[in-house]
């Protein structure tokens, strides 16, 4: 690939190509695939990573980019993980979503469009934001553990 776009922490977000996300889309399981690609949600309280307390860094299911640091992760008390910020402000992207006849925001993995969760103003400090993520939208990967890199862009550190 000549023709790359970077983020600000050094993580090439250019999207996959047709067989890339083909790829990536075969390695989904159902329910992975319901959530990150047709915008579903789980269950709350059921997430295998709600509950996730160690060090690391939270990472696109679908492509393995790096979304959200465990030191961002709090309890929100909606049956969802839930950070301040992402791990590079340019790694999730925000899209009104006036689906159910609501008007909330709705966060995606920025390099390869997998539907994460919502973003809402009722975060605590010190950004103020609730982002609240599926747990299988994400993957854990824990402080000093190399990152998943499907796309093999050499993106194997957080």
């Amino acid at each position: 690939m000549t023709d790359t776009h970077r983020s600000p922490t050094g993580y090439d977000l250019t999207p996959p190509n047709e067989a890339e996300r083909e790829r990536l889309e075969a390695d989904l399981t159902a329910e992975e695939a319901r959530v990150l690609l047709s915008h579903g949600t789980e269950a709350p309280f059921c997430g295998v990573l709600l509950g996730e307390k160690r060090a690391g860094v939270f990472c696109c299911r679908e492509c393995g980019l790096p979304l959200f640091r465990a030191t961002t992760k709090f309890e929100s008390g909606t049956g969802w993980p839930s950070f301040t910020q992402p791990v590079d402000e340019t790694h999730v992207r925000a899209i009104t979503d006036t689906s159910y006849g609501m008007v909330r925001t709705e966060t995606v993995c920025a390099r390869c469009g997998g539907h994460q969760g919502h973003v809402f103003p009722d975060g605590p400090p010190p950004t103020g934001l609730r982002y609240c993520i599926n747990s299988v939208a994400l993957e854990f990967v824990p402080e000093g553990q190399p990152l998943r890199d499907p796309l093999h862009r050499g993106d194997g550190n957080a």
